[in-house]
């Protein structure tokens, strides 16, 4: 993946990519995110997922965070 404009110092970061998958998705609707999990020492860690692929214009208006604490695992939501 080429390097996003997402500025940060992450060096301790975790990323994860998945593919999103279900009954009501067709194949042609596969999307791969990336996950980027950039910790901080003063605040909250911080989750920022957003789409492969997309433009550095698309980028910029296409991803979304939150702060540790406000998400939880798929598997708690099941």
């Amino acid at each position: 993946m080429e390097e996003t404009p997402l500025r940060h110092d992450d060096t301790d970061a975790m990323t994860t990519t998945t593919r999103e998958q279900g009954s009501n998705v067709s194949p042609a609707d596969d999307v791969e995110y990336v996950a980027i999990v950039a910790p901080y020492d003063d605040a909250p860690d911080e989750c920022t997922i957003f789409p492969t692929g997309l433009s550095e214009a698309e980028l910029l208006t296409t991803w979304i965070s939150a702060e540790e604490g406000s998400y939880v695992s798929l598997d708690e939501m099941v």
